[in-house]
């Protein structure tokens, strides 16, 4: 299951993990956008739109991936929003709405939380799986006018922590994965042309994520590192 899969990252490592031969799932609100990416992937594919913080919603998609293909062996946490998504700008935290506050942290950490614990289950009862939180540089430190977007990857960055620790004796591995970097992605529309030089390419979790999602019940778990180091260590 790749969530955020319409376009950006999601839709990138979704389209990379058919290639390789995955059955997958891809997952976000708009289905329309959700075909076109699994049209452009090939492979084994599967549409299943779903508002990540809407937990009926949630546990539909799971249960579709076990109806489809028996199993569930990977999940990849990449959903997420920030004030940028909402308003195109950066606001400090005294300036946040509390509504758009609660907005980012219900996407990026209650929809991270949902489709962990009803992906783990089926895992546990296989005593194998993968689970890979797309997090952020901004998870390991803070940035003016960023407020709720850091609070939310500092959570991640727990959650991963945490649930590698409860999933490592079902054989089961808790990582978090970031780009390494700005990315093509929505995020960085309002940048100016002169400062998108330096913006990396939306494959650039594609390798990271794969080696992460084929790793066996002894592989690392509970780490989180940026992609390229990622693929130094596991490559």
């Amino acid at each position: 299951i790749v969530t955020g899969a319409s376009r950006g990252l999601g839709a990138s490592m979704a389209r990379r993990f058919a290639r390789e031969g995955a059955n997958v799932v891809l997952t976000a609100r708009s289905e329309a956008d959700l075909q076109a990416v699994a049209d452009e992937a090939g492979g084994e594919t599967l549409v299943a739109p779903a508002d990540a913080t809407d937990e009926d919603a949630v546990r539909g998609v799971v249960e579709s991936t076990l109806d489809a293909y028996g199993a569930l062996s990977g999940l990849v946490n990449n959903a997420g929003i920030g004030q940028l998504t909402l308003h195109d700008e950066l606001r400090p935290v005294h300036d946040v709405d509390a509504d758009d506050f609660r907005r980012i942290l219900d996407v990026n950490v209650v929809g991270v939380f949902l489709f962990s614990a009803y992906a783990a289950l089926p895992m546990i009862d296989a005593g194998r799986g993968a689970i890979v939180n797309i997090s952020s540089g901004l998870g390991r430190r803070g940035a003016a006018g960023w407020g709720p977007y850091v609070a939310s990857k500092w959570a991640v960055e727990g959650l991963t922590r945490t649930q590698a620790d409860e999933l490592d004796e079902y054989g089961i591995t808790v990582n978090a994965l970031d780009p390494g970097g700005r990315v093509e992605t929505r995020f960085w529309d309002h940048l100016p042309g002169d400062e998108r030089a330096t913006i990396l390419d939306p494959d650039v979790m594609d390798d990271a994520a794969t080696l992460l999602l084929a790793q066996g019940p002894d592989g690392v778990t509970g780490e989180s590192l940026p992609a390229d180091e990622w693929e130094e260590r596991l490559g």
